[in-house]
């Protein structure tokens, strides 16, 4: 007798919404907020994001399965999985316009720090929203990711992601590949001023190359930044002046999270040259992965980031887990924390790099002395 076959589904299906909890969270705070008259209430996103969700993401434990490839294009078809990415951002909007309404009240200094903590997180967050969306090749979902941008000043990143980083990771040359021996507060000034210095060379580069002066409402750069101004704007004559303080907080802390992400990505990780002296096509060996359950469902897969390397149009919903990727010991919420205190991280991650490269450094994307 011949055994059924069992269609194939996405279990996780009914969990990728779930996303879209880190943006409700501001509004659970504003709910505690009320219900108990205080305001370190503005504390709860950071210890849900930063201390219950790697506590969950351990008990939960790790998804390896793999979508079959000849159900990929019914699922990259699917509308579902992408209403879930657009639906981010007017959650993400609300709670930025809720925190500015909070902040110029006054939440006092222990509720104004959790408050900037907040809105940083949620909009650092948002930004791998805008990193999905930006990789997809239809406009509506382009200009998504730069709307995504917005709150965090940081629309250069649709350029310098796609256009550079894609091209040079995992070399010494790209601004956000970090190296063995290199902590977070040393790559952090590198990656944030290489980053901007090489997108405004990218995208200036692609207009003079079509004749024509990069001031212009086209500069993918300048209408990102445009829409920042404009958010900030409008934001100041809705709440006052008082509120831009708090708008340039949480926008360093939201792109500090970004930063904090791409610096344990590519640790110590280098593409070597081959015989012409050309670094080696991008591959599964050259991204660092997690396939912890509940991290992966809130940030969209991001950290089957070898899979996003290889194919960069592949929805979230499709990326692969690759043996052959290394492991990181735990989820990103987990790995973020470890990053932001370096001899922890180093005493963690240095013997992972040189395992990789069978203990010799010489291998690795090392820092130069």
């Amino acid at each position: 007798m011949t055994a059924a076959v069992v269609p194939w589904r996405d279990t996780k299906r009914p969990l990728w919404p779930l996303a879209l909890v880190v943006p409700a969270l501001p509004f659970a705070a504003l709910l505690l907020g009320a219900a108990t008259g205080s305001t370190w209430a503005w504390w709860l996103t950071p210890i849900v994001i930063l201390g219950v969700i790697p506590v969950i993401d351990l008990l939960v434990g790790d998804d390896h399965a793999n979508p079959p490839e000849e159900v990929v294009p019914a699922l990259q078809a699917s509308r579902y999985y992408r209403w879930i990415t657009y639906l981010f951002l007017p959650a993400q909007y609300a709670a930025l316009v809720m925190t500015c309404a909070i902040w110029v009240r006054g939440p006092g200094v222990g509720g104004a720090a959790g408050l900037v903590l907040t809105a940083g997180l949620v909009n650092g967050i948002a930004i791998n929203t805008a990193h999905e969306l930006g990789h997809k090749r239809e406009s509506l979902e382009r200009w998504l990711s730069k709307i995504a941008l917005a709150p965090t000043g940081y629309g250069h990143f649709f350029v310098e992601h796609n256009r550079g980083h894609h091209v040079r990771v995992a070399t010494p040359e790209d601004p956000a590949s970090s190296r063995l021996g290199e902590s977070f507060w040393r790559f952090w000034p590198r990656t944030v001023k290489g980053s901007l210095v090489s997108a405004w060379r990218l995208e200036t580069s692609r207009h003079r190359l079509r004749g024509r002066s990069p001031w212009s409402p086209r500069n993918d750069i300048l209408n990102a930044w445009v829409m920042t101004a404009l958010l900030f704007a409008a934001l100041t004559v809705a709440f006052g002046p008082g509120v831009l303080t708090f708008l340039v907080l949480q926008a360093v802390v939201g792109f500090t999270v970004l930063e904090a992400v791409n610096y344990l990505e590519h640790y110590g990780l280098l593409r070597q040259r081959n015989a012409a002296g050309r670094y080696e096509k991008v591959d599964p060996r050259h991204s660092w992965n997690s396939d912890r359950l509940t991290t992966n469902v809130f940030l969209f897969q991001l950290q089957r980031h070898s899979d996003h390397h290889a194919n960069p149009l592949r929805r979230y919903q499709t990326l692969r887990s690759f043996d052959v990727s290394p492991q990181l010991p735990a989820g990103y919420a987990t790995m973020l924390v470890l990053a932001l205190i370096p001899p922890l991280w180093r005493r963690v991650m240095d013997p992972r790099v040189l395992a990789h490269y069978n203990g010799d450094p010489t291998l690795a994307n090392r820092l130069q002395r």
